[in-house]
């Protein structure tokens, strides 16, 4: 019985505040929207190329870690404010743990392990989703620039002559790129503004288009500051930098229009700087780049800025 002469206990308030929050949180959490088809890819789009899963996988791996721990700790903090709070009857101080070597080494040992699984599967995939191996069945040069984006297609078009190994607009791009440029590609290039719009979606900015089903390189160069190439249901980005060039490749494999914009902040108009893919089969992408050479637009833009030297330097010591 309590002191004002109740037989109701003192902890029933803190136990029905604790069932509201679980019932708040539990209407939160289910009030999103989501289907269960959703939740395994946790919010992220569905992949469009062979390499995306394996992103995938590894965010729902990182998560799934995030969760166990968030879990351990949620559950922690709740069990002791739930049993080891101040009683309102007794005023001494409960026992106090210090300095236990147990509990210390495992806080300590637990966190290590956590965190090497993760750089083990993230450096094992990014070795992988790096890689260059592989020849590309297509090489396509990036260029941004403020505030839109150019596609050089490095490709040998019918009845368009050139040479991207030598020409003078691609000479921002090391050589060890252009070893494996097709031989005689005189190319074409489209380019776009923030204005520009995809003639089927209405969606803002230039269409780069990509063949179903075969190997993509992107060339990435930039003519002015740091951008950041991201389609979004390819679940990989990669910046685009003055002076210095990355690369990566993919193999799309689902067709369709995708949205693609500027994941670096670089500058007033930075929100401007979107994009679309259309994945399209092999046909009707030869069929496009015969529509560029049509319109005129043969050749290739500038790629952008020049190596600096220390850049020049690192690729003839990776050479």
């Amino acid at each position: 019985m309590s002191p004002n002469g109740s037989d109701r206990s003192p902890r029933r308030p803190m136990r029905r505040k604790l069932l509201q929050a679980l019932t708040a949180g539990l209407v939160l959490a289910t009030a999103t929207g989501c289907t269960y088809k959703d939740f395994p890819r946790l919010g992220m789009p569905t992949p469009t190329t062979e390499e995306a899963p394996r992103i995938l996988s590894l965010w729902q791996g990182s998560w799934a870690a995030a969760l166990a721990v968030g879990v351990l700790v949620w559950g922690l903090i709740l069990w002791s404010a739930m049993f080891h709070r101040r009683s309102r009857t007794k005023v001494e101080v409960p026992p106090q743990t210090r300095y236990n070597m147990p509990i210390e080494a495992l806080y300590t040992v637990v966190p290590i392990i956590i965190i090497s699984v993760l750089f083990y599967f993230t450096a094992r995939d990014e070795t992988k989703l790096l890689s260059l191996d592989k020849k590309p069945d297509v090489t396509i040069n990036v260029v941004g620039f403020q505030w839109s984006w150019g596609f050089n297609y490095i490709e040998s078009v019918p009845g368009v002559s050139g040479d991207a190994k030598t020409d003078a607009n691609l000479n921002a791009i090391p050589d060890r790129f252009k070893k494996d440029f097709p031989a005689n590609a005189g190319g074409v290039y489209d380019v776009g503004t923030p204005a520009t719009r995809n003639p089927q979606t209405g969606n803002p900015g230039p269409t780069l288009w990509l063949p179903e089903g075969k190997t993509v390189r992107f060339v990435l160069t930039s003519r002015d500051v740091i951008h950041s190439f991201w389609v979004v249901p390819f679940l990989m980005k990669q910046d685009v930098i003055p002076g210095h060039t990355n690369a990566f490749q993919v193999t799309p494999n689902h067709e369709g229009t995708f949205l693609g914009k500027c994941a670096e902040l670089c500058g007033v108009d930075h929100s401007r700087m979107l994009f679309n893919v259309k994945v399209v089969s092999p046909a009707a992408y030869q069929k496009h780049l015969q529509d560029l050479a049509k319109k005129g637009q043969t050749g290739y833009i500038p790629a952008g800025i020049a190596q600096t030297s220390h850049e020049k330097n690192r690729e003839t010591n990776n050479l």
